[in-house]
């Protein structure tokens, strides 16, 4: 308990109670008995009390010119005392969990991101598209208000079914029932109501909930792969001489699922893209769901990477120079109002090598020249504002990529792990084939040849010399 009363981050906004955290950070010590008697009454009981419950309701444009409440992300100041109690409850949680539970699930799990999930979707893809008569659909679905519909006592039998104990499941049950909220905008506050649904977002244990309640959400059939981040989920079908069957049929079973488990499908904001470099083969059947026809799009942006139809990164790449344009204005401010280079270098790595740099290890490998030159020349730019040398991309590209294989490789229960296989020799590992450019620029070729070239006699060592282990 006083670890974690230590780690407070006393900048956060307090909760109902308006206990700032610094309070609860300096008086570890003097609090740590106090807090640890109340937390496991709390768990033997498996109550929670309700003043730890309340929350204060903050909404959140999700756009600059919110239209509707559905443009409001509804997020919840909770006590921070109780937050630093549900970080103990997911720690436990987490121990008890086999690690191999819905390895297609990237959000809120060590050493994976949003990379991670990007490149499973779209490694299958590539790979299928290298085949003759094949092509590709990829469903990026939309949930409505996905952590507010949460239905407690279906989530604490899938608990239970995990192998959560009793009194653990039922403390969560008393966790998620019956929490008085409020919502305030600006100095206006609304009446107390009390809801028993959902997990507010803002609470520690609620992204891990929602994941637990969605860790059976598998595909069917092995043509189909079904990629998790969060709630942001991604079908992928691979379709072979045009024979969708399998494909429309896991769609089917995906809504009956996200029915059963009070999940709302958002049919408007779901898109589809058909990824197809067949010759004469443009007419596609449209999919539809619940009587209502999916958006083709030519372009979608999935876990803040642009996405074509045709796997460039074109859109992606001026999106990223876009912004990083944007926020050279700020760099030559500082440099004018005097500011030394070191502050100068921090700003640029944080605010635009950050975004040039953004999943590069998706797209560093694929993009053409141009569009590489374009990203290069921000980087010159900046060199001349700063007056000192800065990191290329093509520098960060092959630190990141080496470092993802790495950590891949290191890991057995990542589902890329196993595309990364010794060779008899136990000196490199084995090359994968491919057709096409595509394909072989992709990050799981380019990371396989990458480990291959490292210096090194074997691959234990290689890893080793590159991470200092």
């Amino acid at each position: 308990v006083k670890r974690t009363l230590i780690t407070i981050n006393a900048r956060k906004a307090a909760g109902p109670d308006n206990i700032p955290g610094s309070v609860l950070k300096d008086c570890a010590e003097e609090l740590k008995q106090v807090f640890t008697d109340i937390f496991n009454t709390s768990l033997r009981q498996a109550t929670v009390p309700s003043c730890f419950k309340t929350a204060t309701i903050i909404p959140v444009p999700k756009k600059p010119s919110p239209a509707c409440f559905n443009d409001y992300r509804p997020v919840a100041l909770t006590p921070i005392i109780m937050k630093c109690f549900e970080r103990l409850v997911m720690s436990h949680i987490k121990s008890t969990l086999p690690p191999t539970l819905d390895p297609y699930q990237f959000a809120y799990r060590a050493k994976r991101s949003t990379e991670d999930a990007i490149c499973s979707a779209l490694h299958p893809a590539l790979t299928h598209l290298d085949k003759k008569d094949s092509y590709v659909r990829m469903l990026f679905i939309d949930f409505s208000s996905a952590f507010n519909t949460i239905i407690p006592q279906q989530l604490i039998c899938k608990l239970d079914r995990l192998g959560l104990s009793t009194s653990l499941c039922n403390w969560l049950l008393d966790f998620l029932s019956q929490r008085p909220q409020v919502v305030r905008v600006g100095n206006k506050v609304s009446n107390s109501i009390t809801l028993s649904t959902g997990a507010p977002q803002g609470c520690v244990l609620s992204p891990l909930l929602f994941t637990l309640l969605t860790h059976d959400c598998a595909p069917t059939y092995s043509s189909n792969h079904l990629v998790k981040f969060a709630d942001d989920t991604t079908l992928v079908g691979l379709i072979t001489k045009d024979d969708e069957t399998h494909y429309r049929k896991e769609v089917e079973l995906l809504t009956t699922w996200c029915r059963d488990n009070n999940l709302q499908l958002n049919v408007s904001k779901t898109k589809e893209i058909i990824v197809n470099f067949q010759r004469g083969h443009n007419n596609f059947p449209p999919l539809t769901i619940d009587g209502a026809a999916v958006e083709r799009v030519s372009s979608t942006k999935f876990l803040g990477v642009h996405i074509r139809e045709d796997l460039s990164w074109t859109t992606n790449t001026a999106s990223l120079a876009k912004k990083a344009q944007q926020r050279l204005y700020f760099l030559r401010k500082l440099k004018r109002a005097s500011a030394p280079p070191p502050i100068l270098i921090t700003f640029y790595r944080g605010t635009i090598e950050s975004i040039l740099s953004s999943c590069i290890t998706v797209w560093g490998g694929s993009c053409t020249d141009y569009n590489r030159k374009a990203l290069q020349r921000i980087v010159r730019t900046a060199e001349r504002i700063v007056g000192a040398p800065l990191s290329s991309l093509q520098d960060i590209y092959t630190t990141r990529l080496t470092r993802k294989a790495i950590t891949i490789v290191n890991d057995a229960t990542h589902p890329a792990h196993c595309l990364f296989s010794l060779l008899p020799s136990g000196k490199r590992y084995r090359s994968l084939r491919s057709r096409t450019t595509r394909l072989t620029n992709s990050f799981v070729h380019q990371a396989v040849r990458l480990l291959n070239s490292l210096p090194s006699q074997t691959p234990a060592s290689r890893i080793t010399k590159v991470t200092g282990v």
